[in-house]
């Protein structure tokens, strides 16, 4: 009966040995774009995967989207948090949808398809465009939403980004969809102007980024895109095909995180490092702790 159970614990030992050596033995590498949301999103897919048992390099900073998403076509990381509307404009190209799960579908074929390369479960982090106002702003003109923008834009001044102007998703789109215009519009290279120019009351009204942490630090109000002109922009992670097979329960790990993550969760995140200064990594850990995840 002892040497049955010495027996037992024996082969248990082994097989957690053997699963910890077979995690260490294939280094997964984690890559990200070059902002401050895909800092802590790519330090969090890390430390999850090094608290499951993997051993995992970090390419955190790689740049813009089209070189984060070649390193992983090329294999060079294996994975990186992408949003499903820049996937759909800047890779599928295909046609722009409002509707969440028809871009995911769409991109999640097409990845998978075309690419080798799988989107996993998305986060409930929709970081697209957003168009912002004071609360002041929002109170003396009755604003909730772009419709409701639409009745007053007239006598409002804009700021926004050199791309702005031209975009279907930007003036023109604005001005289609709600029939907006404004009475100027002011270009601003960086976004950290506009929201500047916000407060200095120089513009009344500037498009930004959802999970811009100045909207919810500043107390300011993202307006709601009710006729669904701007396309979503969920985050997920997208992971190459090849690594999956060779352990599918890399998928279990990463998708644990998504049901933690929203916009005014990231809001805060994003907060944290730009205002107070933390790094990315230990804003991740500690969240992810705070959570129950690490």
């Amino acid at each position: 009966m002892t040497s049955s159970i010495f027996a037992a614990l024996a082969a248990s030992l082994l097989a957690t040995v053997s699963l910890t050596t077979a995690h260490a033995a294939e280094t997964i590498k984690v890559g990200s774009k070059n902002f401050t949301e895909q800092y802590i999103l790519g330090e969090m897919y890390a430390a999850l995967l090094e608290h499951a048992g993997y051993t995992v390099e970090r390419k955190i900073n790689l740049g813009g989207t089209l070189i984060a998403h070649q390193a992983l076509v090329n294999g060079d990381i294996d994975l990186y948090p992408e949003y499903t509307g820049t996937a759909l404009s800047a890779v599928v190209k295909g046609e722009i949808s409002s509707d969440p799960k028809t871009v995911y579908d769409t991109v999640k074929d097409f990845y998978s398809k075309e690419l080798k390369l799988t989107w996993l479960e998305p986060t409930g982090i929709n970081n697209g465009y957003a168009m912002i106002v004071s609360k002041e702003t929002a109170d003396a003109n009755g604003l909730k939403t772009l419709s409701d923008l639409g009745k007053v834009a007239g006598k409002l001044v804009m700021g926004g980004g050199p791309e702005f102007p031209d975009r279907p998703d930007g003036l023109p789109g604005l001005k289609a969809t709600y029939g907006i215009e404004f009475k100027e519009y002011k270009q601003f290279a960086k976004l950290g102007l506009r929201y500047d120019a916000l407060d200095q009351k120089s513009i009344d009204v500037a498009n930004g980024y959802a999970t811009d942490w100045q909207i919810g630090a500043k107390n300011l109000v993202a307006l709601d895109d009710d006729k669904g002109l701007f396309p979503p922009y969920y985050v997920a992670p997208v992971v190459r095909q090849q690594i999956l097979d060779s352990d599918p329960k890399i998928a279990d790990v990463l998708n644990a995180l998504g049901s933690h993550l929203n916009n005014d969760v990231m809001r805060k995140l994003n907060a944290k490092v730009e205002v107070d200064h933390e790094e990315p990594a230990d804003v991740a850990e500690e969240f992810l702790t705070a959570e129950g995840l690490l």
